[in-house]
């Protein structure tokens, strides 16, 4: 059913803005947070390495940092250098080493939990030495970054422990420590608040309540008391990005729980799928910008904006470009949340699942275009001439077994009941909760140019109501929601239109069943809001050569940018880790690894004034097997220079 209600409606609501001074400036050789500076722009100025000498990039050195006993902890963990330090994070241990050799300086065993993703560096104060800030999964914990032992001044001990957990590290803007929220994807459970503490003593700042309560902006968003005890809504990701010059903080809110069944939160949910501006030292909110309304596909914001200056017209604009699994880049006026290029509320179809409540429309950018396909027909099958007939014929086959189509219906496309022994009616949506996931964008300050990795594909199934004991996917085992995804593989949202072949070897090979390509590197102008360039970004190795430039998968890991003019990204699932031109998409650089590099790359300059690129090689959920075909269950940072 559809519900009246005042939506927000891709509006952004604007407050006062406040005004901070800037922080220290990055040493140019240093990469000292996630995404290298707040603005999360994961540009360096580094130019040893450039187009015209990547060519000859080697591997300098490496480590092996897989936990004992196994298990793909550290798979997408990127380290930090700060002064001719390494930090990183390698799930059963925090390390600092020499960048230039990888040489131990000190090790910090984490005990009770993991060290994942990410580091925090904050450089202290005239009273208080430089800490690195790490979660163990419940804990927020202080090291000193000298030596690795517990900063026991900051906290109880060394540490503080939220009534809801964080499992990744604060993002750090001044004295200020910024966290999100790790919560089940259940009805009711633990808020997904963003909270801050103070970097120095640990005591709580602020809270900001990503469900509106009552009185608070928002509220009526949420009908017949959905917000109550709301889980999700959340900042799940390990970073946000903060403008320095306005004291801004920008939160990806994630959607709100359950994923796939609303009928318990008829309304638009904010601040579910929304930039939330906040004044970083207070909580308060400046604005906010939906990106979807009352969210049924699990098609949250993973990444924060990149927060970059574009011309428009001649006029300088303070500007933030937001991507996440839809596929669209949302460029906004970062002082008020305002459309850059235009955002249009477009009717989108509705569903049929009983009680449940349909946004009548979704705000969708006028530039640039989307980042992946939205619409599929059936002439979006592959073709011979694409794999071979072998894997046609299998995409057909699995296309008949659904009764010989999807439902698509562009953009939002819904997912419709299936009752059991009933006939199947089931949709397509595109893309397949990729379109670009938490590896997010990377940009020039110099051009306004974005560079952004995008995955392709589709999504299949319908709605059941729940089946006690099925799993229906990760953190919803006990919910007591009354619908959820499926197909007819079994419960869950995770069946895509691909299908699976013997290749001459007899070795099975499962490929996507829409028409390559599946993976692809983007250049967006941020000044005109047009695609600069794209190219296949990864190949498929089990197709011949004149075929297998196909595009991958690469929806854990994104890019960095340098002032060599390249663009340096692994994500594929297809073991590689590449460097591309900035200006053209021309792929300069290509390197074949023991595993996927699925995480961020960093670049830094060592104390030897070489310039270095590292990068987590792994093989994401653990396990797999290297070129060899042999089992590769190491997982290793490994680092690329040019030679001596």
């Amino acid at each position: 059913m559809r519900t009246k209600i005042a939506l927000v409606l891709g509006t952004a609501l604007t407050m006062s803005v406040a005004h901070a001074q800037s922080g220290p400036r990055t040493a140019p050789g240093d990469w000292p947070r996630y995404a290298r500076d707040l603005s999360g722009t994961r540009f360096s100025p580094l130019d040893q390495i450039n187009t015209g000498n990547v060519a000859k990039l080697a591997e300098a050195w490496s480590i092996r940092v897989r936990p004992e006993g196994g298990g793909s902890i550290v798979s997408s963990a990127t380290p930090i250098v700060v002064d001719g330090i390494m930090y990183y994070p390698v799930g059963n241990a925090v390390l600092a080493l020499d960048p230039t050799n990888g040489k131990e300086i000190w090790r910090h065993p984490v005990t009770g939990g993991a060290a994942r993703r990410a580091v925090s560096y904050w450089p202290g104060d005239k009273d208080h030495a430089a800490r690195i800030f790490f979660s163990d999964g419940k804990s927020i914990i202080a090291l000193k970054a000298a030596t690795g032992a517990i900063d026991t001044s900051f906290g109880t001990g060394g540490a503080i422990t939220p009534d809801v957990p964080y499992a990744y590290p604060p993002t750090i803007y001044k004295n200020v420590l910024i966290l999100g929220a790790t919560v089940q994807e259940m009805i009711v459970g633990d808020p997904g608040d963003s909270r801050a503490f103070d970097a120095v003593t640990g005591k709580p700042i602020w809270t900001f309540h990503t469900v509106p309560r009552p009185g608070e902006v928002g509220h009526e968003t949420w009908l017949n008391d959905g917000w109550k005890g709301r889980s999700g809504t959340n900042v799940w990701v390990w970073y946000m990005t903060v403008d320095e010059k306005t004291g801004t903080l920008y939160m990806p809110v994630g959607g709100p729980s359950p994923n796939y069944d609303g009928t318990t939160r008829p309304g638009a949910n904010l601040f579910g799928n929304s930039v939330v501006a906040v004044d970083a030292e207070t909580g308060k909110l400046k604005w906010y910008f939906q990106t979807i309304h009352h969210d049924l596909w699990d098609s949250d914001l993973p990444a924060p904006p990149v927060l970059i200056d574009v011309t428009v017209n001649g006029k300088k604009v303070p500007a933030l470009a937001e991507t996440g699994k839809v596929s669209y880049m949302y460029i906004l006026d970062r002082n008020t949340g305002k459309p850059v290029f235009g955002v249009d509320e477009k009717p989108v179809q509705a569903g049929d699942v009983p009680g449940e409540w349909y946004s009548p429309t979704q705000p969708i950018p006028r530039k640039p275009v989307a980042l992946s396909r939205k619409v599929w027909t059936k002439d979006d099958i592959v073709t011979a001439a694409d794999t071979n007939q072998a894997h046609v014929d299998a995409c057909k086959k699995l296309l008949q077994d659904y009764g010989g189509t999807f439902y698509n219906s562009g953009p939002f496309t819904p997912f419709f009941l299936h009752e059991p022994g009933g006939p199947v009616k089931a949709s397509i949506n595109m893309p397949m909760n990729g379109g670009s996931v938490w590896g997010g964008s990377a940009a020039d300050p110099r051009t306004g140019m974005i560079y952004i990795n995008t995955s392709e594909g589709g999504s299949i199934g319908y709605i059941e109501k729940r089946v006690a004991g099925k799993d229906y996917g990760r953190g919803t085992a006990g919910s007591n929601q009354t619908y959820d995804r499926a197909n007819l593989s079994g419960p869950g949202a995770y069946a895509s239109f691909s299908a699976s072949y013997k290749d001459a070897d007899g070795k099975t090979v499962s490929l996507p069943c829409i028409r390559p390509p599946w993976g692809r590197l983007i250049a967006v102008d941020g000044n005109t809001g047009e695609i600069a360039w794209q190219t296949p970004l990864g190949v498929t190795d089990a197709l011949p050569e004149g075929k297998n430039k196909t595009g991958r998968n690469n929806g854990s890991g994104g890019p960095i940018v340098t002032a060599g003019g390249l663009v340096f990204v692994g994500a594929t699932d297809d073991r590689r880790f590449r460097a591309f031109d900035a200006k053209t998409g021309k792929e300069l650089w290509s390197t074949r690894l023991q595993q996927n590099a699925h995480a961020v790359p960093i670049t830094y300059r060592g104390k030897d004034g070489r310039q270095y690129v590292a990068v987590t090689v792994a093989s994401f959920g653990g396990g797999g097997r290297g070129p060899d075909g042999k089992p590769a269950n190491d997982e290793l940072l490994t680092v690329f220079a040019l030679p001596k």
